[in-house]
């Protein structure tokens, strides 16, 4: 995904600036089942800010950005037939995300490499979005929504373009449905990042003013101290990395990735183990323990290899730092809830097979909470930001997540707030929205949740599992598989 470090002369910046380019239909096919999923690409646009409000310039990456990792990040989005909808889907979305360009302007640059250090950082030249139009041969109701490994191969429902941060493809299926993939490259920012760009560009489609402001102040947000100090811990946790070695991350054991649904009511529930005791446990602390139990259940750690050492386990969970960071400035009353950037940092907990094979759900939740309270402060993001100032210039990751902690360890992402039901752009409400990696690399399993469209407080969960923990989360009723039934999908 790096570019060539570059600079153009002059960018055209008044009226909507879109490129038709002339596409060749490629076809993509495979079997699903009875029928054979096959999607043509028929256009493709490149839509530009239809009135940038900044000159063109490049955007340093700040410090918490390097530590990305550079994947790209893909939101899946389903909307059912909608007979009555008297609008040209295409020419609405490219019009609206014209204009959300105009506030949103790094997404409609260009990712390049600084030639003295090295480091990616965004060229804000307003060079476009790509959007990709294709039509599928089946209704959406046949679409595979539980086994993302068969939906995704083939780049038929997102197919990755090196050239452009931001990617978008609108897929129509034969019922009338239509689907919507959006792409973007992770120096863009963050889970928050994207959200309040989808939802801002959701607003912009249905003519209403858009409800976040972005903020794009990365270095002067997002700054180490003078000097910089941090905790040796962090030594042990992150590392100075190359491009090369993300794409080249090990993965001894092989990955499944599977789309679930859990109820409410199983939510509930465990949440109700967790609270035993007295003690108040979150959702995402009660799922999680009951996750990290079958874990061990699974058998997916050896416990035979070496008998002089205690089998243990790890499991991580993704943390937002935007309300533990404070805005060091003359401004006391800002707050970085639209910041545009990434403010991610990981808090890893460790425990024994036989701790978590022994503990019940509340035991277990308070080890959950024990270590993602390590790093819900601002000193520990503080520590972070000077940590990878003093091993600059590169990127930085989680040793756990580029495949050196010795240990399978999976990863659990919150998306309580991430926008679904409300991406609306005028056609309606999607019955789905999730996210899917399309890497083929990674060190960890990964869980990612979010809302049901529903809005029932069910929750749907994109998963990349080994196969051994997948059929143990299916053998119980919590972790079902996602079907078109669930999405009351017609044909």
């Amino acid at each position: 995904m790096i570019l060539a470090h570059c600079h153009k002369e002059s960018v055209k910046s008044s009226a909507i600036q879109e490129q038709f380019l002339q596409y060749s239909p490629i076809k993509f096919s495979m079997e699903l089942e009875a029928a054979e999923f096959e999607v043509n690409f028929t256009r493709k646009f490149v839509v530009k800010a239809s009135n940038p409000l900044v000159k063109p310039h490049i955007l340093t990456l700040s410090n918490l950005d390097l530590l990305s990792g550079r994947f790209p990040v893909s939101y899946f989005y389903f909307y059912p037939s909608k007979p009555d909808a008297n609008i040209n889907i295409i020419e609405s979305l490219k019009s609206s995300l014209a204009k959300t360009l105009n506030y949103y302007y790094p997404f409609a640059g260009q990712i390049v490499l600084n030639p003295n250090t090295n480091e990616p950082e965004i060229m804000c030249d307003n060079s476009g979005a790509l959007v990709l139009e294709a039509q599928a041969n089946i209704p959406l109701n046949t679409l595979n929504f539980y086994d993302l490994d068969q939906s995704l191969r083939g780049n038929k429902l997102v197919s990755i373009h090196p050239d452009f941060p931001l990617q978008i493809q609108v897929t129509y299926y034969t019922c009338g449905g239509v689907s919507i993939t959006f792409t973007f490259d992770h120096a863009l920012g963050d889970a928050s990042s994207f959200g309040k760009f989808l939802l801002s560009w959701s607003e912009m489609a249905r003519n209403k003013p858009i409800s976040c402001l972005p903020d794009h102040q990365r270095n002067l947000r997002i700054s180490a101290r003078n000097p910089p100090r941090y905790h040796s811990s962090l030594d042990q946790s992150f590392v100075k990395c190359t491009m090369e070695e993300i794409m080249n991350i090990p993965t001894p054991k092989p990955l499944v990735k599977r789309l679930y649904f859990i109820n409410n009511s199983s939510i509930n529930q465990l949440q109700s183990q967790a609270c035993r005791n007295g003690t108040k446990r979150t959702k995402i602390e009660a799922v999680s323990a009951y996750v990290w139990k079958t874990m061990v259940k699974a058998n997916i750690i050896s416990t035979s290899t070496n008998k002089t050492h205690t089998a243990m386990c790890k499991m991580g969970w993704l943390v937002d730092g935007r309300s533990r960071l404070h805005k060091r400035d003359q401004n006391p009353n800002s707050n970085m809830s639209n910041y545009i950037g990434n403010v991610l940092s990981l808090a890893f907990g460790e425990a024994s097979v036989d701790e978590l094979k022994k503990g019940s759900i509340s035991d277990v939740a308070d080890i959950v909470r024990e270590a993602i309270s390590k790093v819900t402060n601002e000193e520990h993001f503080l520590d972070l930001i000077d940590w990878i100032q003093c091993h600059r210039p590169g990127l930085m990751l989680s040793k756990i997540v580029l495949g050196q902690g010795g240990v399978p360890a999976l990863v659990l992402s919150s998306g309580r707030m991430f926008p679904v039901a409300e991406l609306d752009f005028g056609f309606g409400s999607p019955v789905l929205g999730t996210v899917c990696s399309t890497i083929e690399r990674i060190g960890v399993a990964y869980m990612n949740q979010r809302p049901s469209a529903k809005g029932d407080g069910s929750w749907t969960v994109s998963c990349i599992l080994w196969p051994e923990l997948a059929a143990a989360l299916e053998f119980d009723s919590i972790f079902q598989p996602m079907t078109a039934g669930y999405l009351q999908l017609q044909s």
